[in-house]
């Protein structure tokens, strides 16, 4: 049975799930009315100014950053700020968020996998099949359940913009993993929103943002606070406090939920239809996680 501090990790990893979740709906909300890099910036404008009023009355200042950790900070500005919203935002204007939502849970597979071949992490016979099981269940979804088409019409653009996020993610997790081991999870993220916000400034900028913000609905603004504090400052500090308190691993098996959460949430608000090929696709997804997540009992000699 967990103690009490790993019980209140794991509370704040099924919220994280469902806040990012829901960040599938409000981005797909935002499609058509906020251009995606503009929305990317705003998002983490919001959540850079909250960040820094928690990190300023944490320590009282803004600690400082040993010259080698900017490196590491850079890239995860670049992966989890930068480039996975930048794909995130534009891919949700072109598929739906249930279906955006299946692909991305492919996100513990992928960590898995170049665990294994960046750190030597073992892959065991569970590992993958997990591997296979979520990766035909992304398939499957991709392709509405009929996995031949993708040989004569490959992928979508929006599914290729989703399968970017995927890659950002990766970075951003096997980075972190490195980055967390001399920095608190309040000072990675603080530092990695700031710098991801600076470097989407120039691209919202080019794009027409002022010329547009004026015409934001009232729903576009309250999307945005949702990313900005739930889907960004909330969610992305219990997942490093998951990973630096549990594992990248184990922390990771909560992305598990986040797909099932976000097809509710899509067929509730935005009324998207639970296809056979949907429902089908996160299973796999989901099974293929867990066993790849699930730990094995040690062989004896």
């Amino acid at each position: 049975m967990p103690n009490q501090s790993n019980l209140n990790v794991y509370i704040k990893l099924l919220l994280m799930a469902l806040f990012w979740g829901g960040t599938f709906i409000t981005g797909r909300l935002l499609a058509g009315d906020v251009q995606p890099f503009a929305a990317a910036f705003l998002r983490f404008a919001i959540a850079s100014t909250i960040l820094l009023l928690i990190t300023l009355r944490t320590h009282k200042c803004l600690p400082k950053v040993e010259r080698k950790q900017w490196l590491p900070l850079l890239i995860l500005g670049l992966s989890g700020v930068f480039g996975y919203n930048a794909c995130f935002f534009r891919g949700l204007e072109l598929i739906e968020a249930g279906r955006a939502a299946v692909i991305i849970a492919n996100n513990p597979i992928m960590i898995a996998l170049f665990a294994a071949i960046l750190f030597g992490e073992k892959l065991h016979f569970l590992k993958v099949i997990g591997i296979i099981l979520s990766v035909s269940g992304a398939i499957i979804v991709i392709t509405h359940g009929q996995p031949l088409s993708i040989l004569q019409s490959g992928f979508g653009t929006g599914e290729l913009y989703i399968f970017g996020c995927v890659g950002c993610w990766l970075t951003y997790s096997l980075v972190g993993r490195a980055a967390l081991k001399n920095l608190s999870p309040l000072i990675a993220v603080t530092y990695s929103s700031l710098i991801g916000t600076l470097l989407l400034f120039p691209a919202a900028y080019i794009t027409g943002m002022f010329s547009h913000i004026s015409n934001y609905s009232l729903t576009s603004w309250l999307s945005l606070f949702y990313l900005g504090f739930c889907g960004t400052v909330l969610g992305f500090t219990w997942y490093y406090q998951g990973i630096k308190k549990i594992g990248p691993t184990r922390a990771g098996q909560f992305i598990n939920f986040v797909p099932i959460c976000a097809i509710l949430l899509s067929a509730w608000i935005l009324e998207e239809p639970l296809t056979a090929s949907l429902l089908s696709g996160v299973l796999l997804v989901s099974s293929g996680v867990y066993l790849t997540n699930r730990k094995t009992k040690p062989t004896s000699d």
